[in-house]
């Protein structure tokens, strides 16, 4: 599937991947899914640096339903550089939790990068962190359009104090693999942006 252009595309050349530069979206889709081991060592390294840089996290999740904040509180010591995580499906909940305008939503749609952009801005504002990822996509198998295919994903990181970036993806599989790819970049990003300083 061809992914199309988009003004967050240049962030391809710096977020990575299990250590290396980043490949294309499509790329990504055609390896297998990240066991969860190699989602523990992610999250470990994740760790690490939040802990270095004495930043606490927020996830905002809404296709991975948690799954973000689950993978990082497998780390022993987590409660040093965690603070919250927030898993929001509905626009109810979006808006509630995390301050998403509803003619956002009804605009641009909850999978967009208008959505992440807000659920990531959003966490900072509503948590005691000091960096936020937050993620929104269509896992599947239902929920897809010929706009918005299944294996479609948002992906917004935020530093306090800084500017909120997305990258949309386009990831390959089933549900399963949707969310565990997702869980990948997200963490992936966050490294990218920690080692950045």
């Amino acid at each position: 599937m061809r992914r199309p252009t988009s003004a967050c595309d240049h962030a391809t050349r710096v977020l990575r991947y299990n250590g290396r530069p980043l490949p294309p979206a499509d790329a990504m889709s055609h390896t297998e899914p990240p066991s969860d081991a190699a989602l523990w060592a992610l999250a470990e390294r994740t760790g690490q640096l939040l802990r270095d840089t004495h930043h606490r996290l927020v996830t905002a999740e809404s296709c991975t339903g948690g799954w973000i904040a689950k993978t990082v509180t497998d780390i022993a010591g987590c409660s040093d550089w965690f603070d919250c995580g927030m898993a929001a499906y509905s626009y109810e909940a979006k808006q509630a939790l995390l301050g998403v305008n509803p003619q956002t939503l009804e605009i641009h749609g909850a999978v967009s990068r208008e959505t992440a952009i807000e659920m990531v801005s959003g966490a900072l504002v509503n948590s005691g962190a000091t960096v936020a990822v937050a993620v929104t996509g269509i896992a599947g198998p239902g929920g897809g359009s010929e706009d918005k295919p299944v294996g479609t994903v948002w992906i917004g990181w935020k530093r306090r104090g800084g500017y909120a970036r997305a990258q949309l993806f386009h990831f390959d599989g089933d549900r399963d693999a949707v969310r565990r790819r997702t869980v990948a970049a997200a963490l992936d990003g966050l490294v990218s942006l920690l080692e950045a300083g």
